[in-house]
């Protein structure tokens, strides 16, 4: 087939008119075209592959073997296309409006090809972000005002959805330059035991706590609490000032060096994972069109 022959989607519509209607008055009256458009649609369709595909007289047209056989290939590939294009026109009319995303720390420069991805795919939505601090992760997300969160895993809340998970990230020690154990490459979490660590105040789950900063050593030694903290900045000061230790993910190191702490690996802590969470009863089109882009971006924001 020429590539002037080839078939464009008006001429398949034609076809498929035409096999319907069995008329070209009436074809045309349906598509809004000439019955001479119709007409030369058809031409070419049998001129670009060889065969008649309609059999006319005065008084009657009737499809020839050729054409029944490709009505049966192309009526469903049409069909599957017709609902593709009216499938996303319906999500992007139902993603139109605001979303609002809660982000701790660093995340939406982490989450960069997820927003992209969202954009492109609903340039209509107005994208808002707002700042959740550790000490009320949940509290923003349950009083409605943003409809999704970035935090750490695990998220064991029963009102509560946990998405895909977007990346994951080693944990380090931040100690004060001036600390001991700065002059280490890496350290055991075991070391936690000899060390005061900041006290998490707010409304924090034990168990989501401990996932970054664990209440006992892998021996089982009790990990002691300092003062209490409820921003980064907060315990960047107390650690700069030698009264406390703390775990932290690697944004930390990434997005927060400076030459008063040092970030050492914790070489034998599991990486924190971080995931797109929402309210259940609120699983609206646009947080599932932003929960799809996560999914589709797949390992591409895993570091």
């Amino acid at each position: 087939m020429e590539s002037g022959d080839r078939m464009e989607l008006r001429d398949i519509e034609i076809f498929l008119t035409l096999a319907e209607e069995l008329h070209f008055g009436r074809s045309a009256e349906r598509l809004h075209v000439s019955p001479a458009r119709v007409s030369q649609a058809i031409k070419k369709q049998e001129r670009a592959i060889g065969a008649q595909l309609f059999e006319r007289t005065s008084h009657h047209v009737r499809m020839t073997p050729i054409g029944e056989v490709l009505l049966q290939r192309l009526k469903p590939a049409y069909e599957g296309i017709q609902d593709a294009i009216a499938e996303v026109t319906t999500v992007d009319r139902h993603t139109a409006g605001t979303l609002t995303l809660g982000v701790m720390g660093a995340q939406m420069h982490d989450m960069a090809p997820v927003l992209t991805r969202f954009r492109a795919r609903h340039p209509s939505v107005q994208l808002r972000f707002r700042e959740v601090f550790f000490s009320d992760p949940f509290g923003a997300l349950r009083a409605g005002e943003v409809d999704a969160v970035t935090t750490w895993l695990p998220v064991r809340e029963p009102d509560l959805t946990v998405g895909v998970v977007l990346r994951e990230e080693p944990l380090n020690l931040m100690v004060c330059a001036d600390h001991p154990l700065a002059r280490l490459e890496s350290v055991s979490t075991e070391v936690l035991g000899d060390h005061i660590v900041p006290r998490l105040s707010g409304s924090i789950p034990a168990y989501w706590e401990a996932a970054v900063l664990p209440a006992r050593t892998p021996a089982g030694r009790p990990v002691r609490r300092g003062p209490a903290v409820t921003t980064f900045n907060e315990i960047l000061a107390l650690v700069a000032a030698d009264d406390a230790v703390c775990t932290v993910p690697d944004e930390g190191r990434r997005y927060n060096a400076q030459t008063d702490v040092v970030y050492l690996p914790l070489h034998d802590a599991p990486p924190v994972q971080w995931a797109l969470i929402w309210r259940t009863d609120r699983a609206t089109p646009l947080v599932r069109a932003l929960a799809q882009a996560a999914t589709d971006c797949g390992d591409s924001t895993t570091r």
